[in-house]
């Protein structure tokens, strides 16, 4: 669907305000010298968003054409870098809506906080541009259903940031293997997330500084008054912009854990632990241990050490699969291990099939579909980085009810459970932000 026909439909649907006041614009005409070029724009690079400008920069016939952060001094020296690199000055935005509304830009890049991820796609979307979302795919349960009903909607390249796994030929033979019988029966699978987190001490609220719009910065967010707290980078540590680690460094871990079991979301989720060690501001816990159960018995656990711990099998950051014939461990490495503990060599042949063209390059595999429009090579789809996501904030959920909870994976509820189904949706959202429910797209 050409984005002129889109804009129409928004037009005419009146779901336009749904985007806060966007105008979407018609892209001009454009030649067939430019038509392969791909014009992006980045969104919010103060820490990972300068990786995505740098591959930005990279990429063949991939141009910035458009940046956007809060930050002004940020936003200022990428600019100018920018400029200087390409040769061309991309236009400066602060207001990422604005982005939206650009004809000049056809995908974004966002390495925005966790709050923001899923309403930038489904903006993209309905403003008619692909988007390569940093994980993870959501911070919450419905708005990821929502990300995914736009992406369907609207016939959108929407790739998820699971560079370090979905699109590497090591963790595909792994995946491989215990899909093809390796294991026997694979019945349990464990991420691990034991990554040193120190304490972020005690700040009071003060002024908001010149150079940040910290309404903006809120995005959808409940409202807060601003603190050093939470910029630029413990934000990850407060539930209303983050999921802690599990939502973090985690995610990954989660992703390839479900991934090995070839599973979505379960039926029943249980999550316990606390922020130990130290008293700070932070509100989500350092040490966290959740379950996710299946009606057939298969189980997936994740845990989260932020104190000093040892590993497991060797593993600290990465992944255990058990099955009736042995295990596997993945952390720096891929072993599998027989019933006796016994290291079983990989062999070739058991990878599963690579999507893309792209080999490991997580980037260009989205630039490239982009180009081609078969989303079906997309090395992690909006649906795939969704389910690992909304696995995270389950758990989260059963962390804050303090309790396990029974879930219904098809009406997206905790049947009968006023207070877990409260924490589904978003419990407040500013005007101009909110996230629409998944069949409001």
């Amino acid at each position: 669907m050409s984005a002129p026909n889109r804009r129409d439909f928004l037009r005419t649907s009146g779901a336009a305000a749904a985007l806060g006041g966007l105008t979407i614009l018609g892209a001009p005409a454009r030649s067939t010298a430019q038509a392969n070029t791909v014009r992006t724009a980045v969104i919010g690079f103060n820490s990972r968003g300068q990786d995505l400008v740098r591959r930005c920069l990279e990429m063949e016939d991939v141009v910035i054409t458009a940046l956007c952060d809060v930050d002004s001094r940020v936003l200022e020296r990428t600019v100018a870098a920018v400029t200087e690199k390409q040769g061309t000055a991309p236009t400066a935005y602060t207001d990422l809506r604005r982005v939206m509304d650009d004809p000049q830009v056809d995908a974004v890049f966002t390495a925005t906080p966790n709050h923001w991820h899923a309403l930038i796609g489904i903006w993209a979307c309905q403003a008619g541009k692909d988007s390569y979302i940093e994980k993870p795919a959501c911070w919450g349960v419905e708005e990821g259903e929502t990300l995914v009903a736009a992406v369907e909607k609207y016939g959108r390249v929407c790739q998820i940031g699971h560079n370090t796994t979905r699109p590497n030929g090591t963790a595909r033979r792994a995946v491989g293997r215990v899909w093809n019988g390796d294991l026997g029966t694979a019945y349990l699978s464990r991420g691990l997330c034991f990554k040193p987190r120190g304490s972020i001490g005690i700040k009071p609220d003060d002024n908001v500084p010149d150079w940040l719009d910290w309404d903006l910065w809120q995005g959808p967010a409940k409202r807060r008054p601003f603190s050093t707290r939470y910029v630029h980078y413990n934000w990850h540590w407060f539930f209303d912009y983050g999921n802690g680690d599990i939502g973090n460094q985690g995610v990954h871990q989660m992703d390839q854990a479900r991934w090995f079991l070839g599973r979505d979301l379960p039926t029943i989720v249980s999550s316990s632990g606390g922020r130990y060690g130290y008293v700070d501001d932070g509100e989500t816990p350092n040490t966290q241990f959740a379950t996710f159960s299946y009606p057939d018995g298969i189980e997936i656990q994740f845990e989260v050490r932020g104190l000093p711990t040892h590993d497991e099998a060797g593993v600290k950051i990465g992944n255990l699969v058990f099955g009736t014939k042995g295990y596997m461990s993945s952390g720096d490495s891929y072993r599998l291990r027989g019933p006796d503990g016994e290291e079983v060599p990989f062999v070739d042949g058991t990878e599963l099939p690579h999507v893309g063209g792209a080999g490991n390059d997580q980037f260009q595999n989205f630039i490239d579909i982009v180009r081609s429009r078969q989303v079906d090579q997309l090395n992690c789809n909006a649906a795939e980085g969704v389910k690992s996501a909304q696995l995270c904030a389950l758990a989260n959920i059963a962390y804050l009810c303090g309790r396990t909870l029974n879930f219904d994976p098809k009406s997206m509820t905790f049947p009968g459970d006023a207070e877990a189904n409260s924490y589904l949706a978003r419990q407040e959202s500013a005007p101009g932000f909110e996230v629409p429910a998944p069949n409001k797209v």
